[in-house]
C-alpha cells in the first residue's frame, strides 16, 4: 500500500464507504401493498341495482294494472292469468336481482366480447327510457292502448338507437295493433281503447 493511500485511509478514519441516500417515504396511510382509501369505500350504488329496480318495478306495475282487468269469458285459465304470471316473475326477477347486486355480485364480460366493463353509465338513455314509460303508464287511459304502446315502442327504438324513422314507425304500428288485437282478442283481456274508441 503507498503512503498515499495509507494517508487517506488514516484521514477519513477507516470509516465505510457513505451509505446511499435513502428511498423517498411512501404517502402518509398508502403502504406499499396497500390499495388507496377510496377502493375500500366505494358506494353502494351501482348501474346493475338500477336495472334491478326497473324490473322489479315493471312486475309491480303490471300486477297493478292486471288487478282491474275484467273477463270477456269464464272459461279456460283467464285473461289474467299470464299477466299475473309475467308480473310475478318480474317482480320475483327484480327482488332477487337487487339482493344479488346488494351482496356485491356483477356480471363479468364473457371471453373476446367486445365490451368495455370500466365505461360509464350512459344516464342520458337510462333517464329517456324511464321517462317513456312514465308516459305511456301516463296517457294509456287518455290515449288508448294501440296509439299510446306505439309510441312507446317507436321511442324505446329511437333513444337505443333506430336510425330509420319510417320504418321504426311502421314497425310500431304493427307491433301495437298486433298487440292489442292479441290480447282483446285473443285472451280477452279488456283494454282502453282511448281516443279510437268506437273504432276499434
Amino acid at each position: 500500500m503507498s503512503s498515499k493511500e495509507r494517508l487517506g485511509g488514516a484521514a477519513t478514519g477507516g470509516a465505510a464507504p457513505a451509505p446511499h441516500p435513502k428511498e423517498p417515504a411512501s404517502p402518509r396511510g398508502v403502504g406499499r401493498g396497500d390499495a388507496p382509501a377510496d377502493a375500500s369505500s366505494r358506494s353502494w350504488w351501482r348501474p346493475e341495482l338500477g336495472l334491478a329496480l326497473i324490473v322489479l318495478g315493471l312486475g309491480i306495475f303490471v300486477l297493478v294494472g292486471t288487478a282491474d282487468v275484467k273477463s270477456a269469458t269464464v272459461l279456460g285459465p283467464g285473461p289474467r292469468f299470464f299477466p299475473v304470471l309475467v308480473g310475478g316473475a318480474l317482480v320475483a326477477i327484480g327482488v332477487f336481482y337487487i339482493i344479488d347486486v346488494l351482496r356485491g355480485g356483477h356480471g363479468d364480460p364473457e371471453e373476446g366480447e367486445d365490451v368495455d366493463s370500466d365505461a360509464s353509465t350512459d344516464w342520458r338513455s337510462l333517464g329517456l327510457v324511464s321517462l317513456i314509460f312514465l308516459a305511456f303508464a301516463g296517457l294509456l287511459n287518455l290515449l288508448g292502448w294501440v296509439i299510446a304502446s306505439g309510441l312507446l315502442f317507436f321511442g324505446l327504438a329511437t333513444v337505443l338507437g333506430a336510425r330509420h324513422r319510417l320504418r321504426t314507425a311502421a314497425i310500431s304500428v304493427i307491433l301495437a295493433f298486433g298487440s292489442y288485437l292479441a290480447f282483446v282478442k285473443g285472451l280477452g283481456v279488456t283494454l282502453p281503447a282511448g281516443l279510437l274508441d268506437g273504432l276499434m
